[in-house]
């Protein structure tokens, strides 16, 4: 089953698909979230008020366009590009995070989001 989000924050909505994770199943189940985002460097993360701990397969390594938990902050976190931790050839987390998704969208307007503001993750209809 295919699992379609809609992630909104100030103008601009991006869609995103879940996988089929023990933690996705989770996120999904809290839908709809609203919080006030963090930035870090290029990552974009905000509590969820979901608490999971970290699945087998969870790294500090990311791709471009994860999707991400860390369990930590009982976070959702965006990677699009590199964070103060990151290697001029690997993305990385601050620490390890449970792969949960991928976000479908061109991602370079994130970069103008800024601290604090609201986003909200809902099902796609």
């Amino acid at each position: 089953m295919e699992r379609n989000i809609t992630i909104s924050v100030q103008d601009m909505t991006f869609k995103a698909a879940l996988n089929q994770s023990r933690t996705a199943d989770a996120i999904w189940t809290a839908l709809p979230i609203t919080s006030s985002i963090n930035t870090w460097g290029d990552e974009i993360y905000f509590s969820t008020g979901v608490s999971v701990p970290l699945e087998q397969g969870a790294s500090a390594v990311v791709q471009m366009h994860d999707i991400g938990y860390w369990p930590s902050g009982q976070a959702f976190c965006i990677f699009f590009g590199q964070t103060p931790v990151s290697t001029p050839t690997e993305i990385r987390a601050a620490s390890e995070v449970t792969i949960i998704g991928r976000i479908e969208a061109r991602t370079e307007d994130l970069k103008k989001v800024e601290d604090g503001s609201l986003i909200r993750l809902e099902k796609a209809g």
